[in-house]
């Protein structure tokens, strides 16, 4: 389409609109062209910038994509060193495109794009902006070519924008790859050049995302018309992942790979165990007919390691697993990380069975205490009159009954390590008091000591209680309750998590190593409210596994007695929690997405999820 005045141009969106104009009535660009006037109601006349977030605002939305955006920096910077010098912009934008990332070019071009607001934490929405590169890829998930008059706005008209969508690991949408320029010496074709590479790019950042997804499990790729695809399968040879091309190639379903499909029902090829190196390897279809050529990647645990022995693996790495694709504990993971080795107490709030000693022996293997003792005690579980003496130790001779040689004392064998106290909400108001001058002074007096020992302890507590309120009602010392909350971790129940399912297939592999579910029991399975979490869930996979017929665990096999609550009539804040986490975790922590999924604003939502402190990293 030629260059036109502004009020040609609205004439002309208008007349394609009606299907007057002469131009290709199917076309993609007429197409969202009627969108935007009978969807979107847009006016194409509409002058003035895009909505753009404040930092706060980016942070907020970028956060969840965070190991994304580690991902796929090294491919985003070498796309934006090829096109600098061709004047483009290269964004990385999310999904509902707002973009988090941007390399904008030299200085004679960067100007143009700032005067225009076109860079991080613009929003290019087509439902906002109409038709342009950005908002209409993601709309339609393709790439797409958005020249100049193109534009559904007519002040966009001197810029050329091509894009890729970005999918993740299981073949959604992630987000997309932007490239915008505003020079009028190039034209269509050099444009369509630009979309060619940068659609090469995206490739390689989607085999980026699945790979460090699944970087402990085999990888194969598997040519196709359409570009390779990758499959990821364990050491049993169960597929646990496959890339959007993958899929399409071998028809694979989410609910097969849920179930642990054996890989030689869509594609064979000799595997050997030992490999310790990408190799090429011949490959088959099921039925026998040829494949091509591919590769298969070992684990990154069976490959040879290229880093120094003296530099360490990341310390992190137990936490960041533990947090999984949760947003709100990949939220806290983060904060874990930026506090480092400060003796900052932590209190882990969590229903029973959710891993909060699992979580905190985590937490002393992330820290500079992790070569010195990590001491638990259960407060709930110790009878009142000896967690006194278990705590704070004793001298020979203190009570009748002791040791002859006395006892240090949990606290004292935690010095220079971390202390871990669960079910602390159920500690004695007396003892609290004792913590309390422990914590203060750095110093425990045993019983029947004429001296104090010093002792030097991180601190990590842990309880299901609502401690806030109990400081509030007298149950709980206030000022200790202070001095525990250093920071506040909240474990989400299994239920609440976003990446339930990734968990259930983990401990699946786990507890019932030889086993695949059936379609029946990953629907029960994923369906299940879990009132005893995790460990529940080890227990249910456990018999299961040992009592599944020919390796495939049925309904039949799972121990799971109904739930219904302990009411009859439930808590409406419980079920309106409920029914936003579970919102929440549909659309993979997304507010905007989950809002318009409740019928609620997004301010509202906001507001909700404040009320009910339901973590989120949206």
């Amino acid at each position: 389409m030629a260059s036109l005045s502004a009020s040609n141009h609205v004439a002309r969106v208008l007349s394609v609109a009606n299907h007057v104009a002469d131009v290709d009535a199917s076309s993609r660009i007429a197409n969202s062209w009627r969108r935007c006037l009978v969807s979107h109601k847009l006016d194409p006349a509409r002058q003035g910038p895009p909505q753009t977030l404040t930092e706060a605002e980016i942070r907020h939305v970028a956060e969840p994509l965070e190991e994304t955006i580690r991902l796929v920096t090294p491919e985003l910077d070498d796309l934006a060193r090829i096109l600098r010098d061709a004047g483009y912009c290269v964004n990385l934008a999310d999904v509902n495109a707002t973009m988090l990332f941007s390399h904008l070019p030299g200085e004679a071009d960067a100007k143009m794009f700032l005067d225009w607001k076109i860079y991080t934490g613009s929003n290019f929405a087509e439902t906002f902006e109409g038709t342009n590169g950005l908002g209409t890829a993601l709309a339609e998930e393709k790439p797409i070519l958005v020249h100049r008059d193109e534009h559904f706005r007519a002040q966009w008209h001197m810029f050329s924008c091509a894009v890729a969508p970005l999918f993740d690991q299981a073949g959604r949408l992630a987000g997309a790859v932007n490239i915008t320029s505003c020079r009028e010496d190039l034209e269509r074709a050099a444009h369509q050049l630009a979309l060619a590479v940068t659609m090469e790019a995206t490739r390689r950042m989607e085999g980026a995302i699945f790979r460090g997804y699944f970087r402990n499990a085999w990888i194969a790729t598997v040519p196709g018309d359409g570009g390779s695809g990758l499959l990821a399968y364990d050491d049993d040879r169960r597929i646990v992942g496959a890339c959007r091309s993958a899929r399409a190639l071998l028809g694979l379903t989410d609910g097969m790979i849920a179930t642990g499909i054996d890989l030689s029902r869509n594609v064979k090829f000799e595997h050997r165990a030992a490999r310790s190196a990408d190799e090429i390897v011949e490959l088959r279809r099921a039925d026998g007919s040829a494949l091509g050529q591919g590769h298969v990647a070992p684990p990154l645990r069976a490959r040879p390691s290229t880093q120094r022995r003296d530099v360490p693996v990341d310390r992190f790495d137990s936490l960041h697993r533990l947090a999984g694709r949760d947003p709100g504990l990949i939220k806290s993971v983060k904060r874990l990380r930026s506090i480092g080795d400060h003796n900052l107490p932590v209190l882990l709030y969590g229903e029973t069975g959710v891993g909060k000693d699992v979580f905190a022996r985590a937490i002393h293997a992330a820290s500079n205490r992790a070569r010195n003792h990590y001491v638990a005690l259960n407060c709930a579980a110790m009878p009142e009159s000896l967690i006194d003496a278990e705590l704070f130790g004793y001298e020979a001779g203190a009570f009748t009954g002791a040791r002859r040689d006395g006892s240090k004392g949990l606290i004292v064998q935690a010095d220079g390590g971390t202390l871990f106290l669960d079910e602390i909400g159920d500690m004695p108001i007396a003892l609290q008091t004792r913590l309390l001058r422990v914590l203060e002074n750095r110093e425990v007096w045993p019983l029947g000591a004429l001296k104090p020992v010093p002792v030097d302890i991180r601190l990590i507590s842990a309880t299901h209680r609502d401690l806030g309120r109990m400081a509030e009602e007298g149950a709980f010392r206030a000022d200790l309750y202070f001095r525990l909350r250093g920071m506040e971790v909240r474990l989400p129940a299994l239920r609440e998590r976003a990446d339930r399912d990734d968990i259930i297939r983990q401990i699946a592999r786990e507890e019932a190593p030889d086993c695949r579910l059936s379609d029946e029991a990953w629907a029960l399975l994923s369906a299940y409210p879990y009132p005893g979490n995790m460990r529940q869930l080890r227990h249910v996979l456990r018999l299961a596994g040992c009592t599944a017929e020919d390796g495939v665990v049925t309904d039949a096999d799972l121990d799971l007695p109904p739930f219904g609550g302990r009411t009859a009539e439930p808590d409406l804040a419980a079920a309106e929690r409920a029914t936003i986490v579970e919102a929440l975790r549909k659309h993979s922590g997304r507010v905007t997405e989950a809002a318009r999924a409740l019928k609620l604003s997004r301010a509202t939502l906001y507001r909700k999820i404040k009320q009910l402190k339901i973590e989120t990293a949206q």
